[in-house]
């Protein structure tokens, strides 16, 4: 990783490169063609993008590398575009047999989220929304970095906890790594195309 890193807000000049590593990082191409997969990533950022009051995009040279998004969630409120472009991009994935398919798959587990949250027992203030960095980028310190900007914020906004929705197709542990506690869990029983398999949900936090 070469060149000056900078921190910055999301811009919608960074679209592209941030499709490309949410379709990398989570391999949607596995599962479905090129053009489906990056249909996928197209509605998966915009639903983050739709759910977050802070963002931070680390870019090294001009090209954006990873993002963080968090969420005050007394003070979310979605606009109207994002909105109607997260909307754009679901139809755009359903506008086709495969895409009908794979979001049927994707779409069972959408629940999970909020049965981990009410085993939680607790009323958080704060979420990270999003987090995800290009694979070449890491292990060099730029994840702690964009970690520490969403915890800098989440202080700002006096918020005493946070928390982080994940499961077993990412690298849970880097979270454990910066601190964050694995509160609940919940495995379900995964079926894509021919392969099946389990995947386990986690709910982690952060107390800052």
């Amino acid at each position: 990783m070469n060149g000056e890193i900078v921190l910055r807000e999301y811009q919608k000049s960074d679209r592209g490169e941030l499709v490309d590593i949410i379709r990398k990082t989570w391999n949607y191409d596995r599962f479905c063609s090129p053009k489906v997969a990056q249909k996928m990533a197209r509605v998966y950022l915009d639903s983050c993008l739709s759910n977050q009051t802070f963002t931070r995009v680390a870019v090294v040279g001009q090209t954006p590398v990873g993002i963080i998004m968090g969420k005050n969630v007394a003070a979310h409120k979605c606009s109207v575009s994002q909105r109607l472009r997260w909307m754009g991009s679901i139809i755009s994935l359903l506008s086709c047999r495969e895409g009908r398919k794979i979001s049927q798959i994707f779409g069972g587990v959408d629940g999970i989220d909020r049965e981990l949250l009410s085993a939680s027992g607790k009323d958080y203030a704060g979420e990270l929304a999003f987090f995800a960095l290009r694979d070449t980028c890491r292990g060099k310190g730029l994840g702690r970095k964009l970690f520490e900007a969403l915890v800098e914020y989440m202080r700002s906004e006096n918020i005493p906890e946070f928390y982080l929705y994940t499961d077993t197709s990412c690298n849970f542990a880097f979270y454990e790594h910066l601190g964050m506690v694995r509160r609940c869990e919940q495995k379900k029983a995964v079926q894509v195309n021919a392969e099946v398999g389990d995947m386990t949900f986690f709910l982690y936090d952060y107390a800052c």
